[in-house]
């Protein structure tokens, strides 16, 4: 079939925004986009293909984290600097338990609009259209903010610029080498409890390098030392804007949604003969999809015969996403069905979005304990089925906020309301993220060896 970046326009689309009251103004911003540089470029998606391979090969495990929805008011270098060390402290101690190589992948850098369960939101009376996103309209419940404004995208695609030449300095320009892993503590975690361990595998890295050094090799010369491979993802939710972002490859002709490194599909539009999956299946990306409780084997393999005809390694990234309460009995089915197709894909685990509760004051979050719960559950299933738990993909920010309930910090539903910042749904902060690092690496070393976990 015939496939161009306009094509999904005649698919069924859910979650798009139709109430944008200028359609031509939409129209010249998008065009305007096209002309934009790419953010992201094809040689360093076909790097980051190369490696989701090696996770579906089991050779590899991916980490995929970062805000549920980036904001306009949040946006500071510090907030980026924050998230970004939380990431390599959560891929240093995978790195240690797993002692395989860790893939990172940020929810950054143009992750900003949310499917909502309804278009409009009342209150006292007054129905507005529901906050999609800041690249779509405001969160403050006025009519002149909520209305959709296609100027915002322009803003995101600025954000999102410079965020990514903040993090590429970052990764490539000295902050990541690993000799600087005693650097990386963030200062509110001072004195909670996974510091210690922190320090303990610090202390055993910069062994490591201080032998290897001895040994003649300079760790200056070795670019695993010096820096990092990182990436981008977001949700492929807003078409308009990504099929804006899509080029063809000079050197390879091949079509790259050059907004992110990897997109994926939600739980709410990966319907198979909708625009979400229509645009997906033709670009060169690694494409994930959210895989809940609604989806039954049949539908996931049609799924796939779209958009991975060809059944290659590192194209397909399957996040489970059930609920602790519900992966147990829903995930078995899917994964025994694409083993039992043979296709490779990566398998990984949302633990955050079937978790979502309301606490008193009418605060969303998550407990600590069923996130666990989840991917304690998700791995077990995995292992159970002879597939490879190849990765986690998480909700949290560097900052120190209060929006899940538990952890070692024992966040109570009291402490909800002191630093509740999210924009959409509650992140787990660095502390609770480092605990489940840690929390990881410990299952990666008593069970190394064990079919890939």
């Amino acid at each position: 079939m015939t496939w161009t970046p306009d094509s999904w326009r005649a698919k069924p689309a859910q979650h798009l925004p139709t109430d944008y009251p200028a359609p031509e103004a939409l129209a010249d911003v998008e065009g305007e986009l096209s002309t934009y540089p790419p953010l992201v470029f094809a040689g360093e998606v076909r790097t980051l293909r190369d490696s989701l391979a090696q996770v579906a090969r089991g050779e590899a495990f991916l980490l995929q984290g970062g805000d549920c929805a980036e904001s306009f008011k949040e946006f500071h270098p510090d907030n980026i600097r924050d998230t970004f060390r939380v990431l390599l402290q959560m891929a240093v101690a995978l790195t240690f338990g797993a002692a395989m190589p860790v893939i990172k992948v940020g929810r950054i850098a143009g992750q900003f609009a949310k499917p909502r369960s309804a278009a409009t939101e009342t209150i006292d009376g007054e129905t507005l259209p529901s906050y999609r996103g800041d690249n779509i309209n405001g969160m403050e419940f006025d009519a002149s903010v909520r209305m959709p404004d296609p100027q915002r995208l322009l803003k995101a695609y600025g954000q999102a610029a410079a965020t990514l030449n903040l993090i590429r300095a970052f990764a490539n320009g000295g902050y990541a080498d690993l000799r600087n892993v005693h650097r990386w503590n963030l200062e509110f975690v001072a004195g909670g409890p996974q510091v210690d361990r922190y320090r303990a595998l610090a202390d055993k890295i910069s062994e490591a390098i201080t032998f290897m050094e001895a040994c003649g090799v300079d760790g200056r010369d070795v670019r695993a030392i010096r820096e990092v491979d990182f990436y981008t993802s977001h949700e492929a939710l807003l078409l308009g804007y990504e099929a804006a972002m899509t080029r063809i490859d000079s050197t390879s002709g091949k079509w790259y949604d050059t907004s992110a490194h990897l997109t994926w599909i939600g739980d709410r539009t990966r319907q198979p003969g909708g625009a979400h999956v229509e645009f997906c299946r033709g670009i060169e990306n690694p494409i994930g999809m959210k895989c809940g409780p609604s989806l039954d084997p049949d539908e996931l393999i049609e799924l796939l015969d779209i958009l991975d005809p060809k059944n290659e390694p590192g194209r397909m990234v399957l996040i489970a996403r059930f609920g602790a309460a519900n992966a147990g009995d829903g995930l078995p089915p899917l994964v025994r069905r694409v083993k039992a197709e043979g296709r490779n894909v990566v398998w990984s685990c949302d633990p955050m979005h079937g978790n979502t509760i309301k606490a008193n004051g009418g605060f969303k979050t998550r407990r600590f304990d069923s996130v666990l719960s989840e991917v304690g559950t998700f791995f077990d299933v995995c292992r159970a089925e002879g597939a490879y738990p190849g990765g986690v993909h998480f909700e949290m920010t560097g900052q120190n906020v209060t929006e899940c309930l538990g952890g070692a910090q024992e966040i109570s539903e009291a402490d909800l309301s002191s630093r509740y910042h999210t924009h959409c749904d509650p992140r787990l902060n660095a502390s609770q993220a480092l605990e489940l690092a840690f929390i990881l690496a410990d299952r990666f070393k008593e069970t190394r060896g064990a079919n890939g976990f």
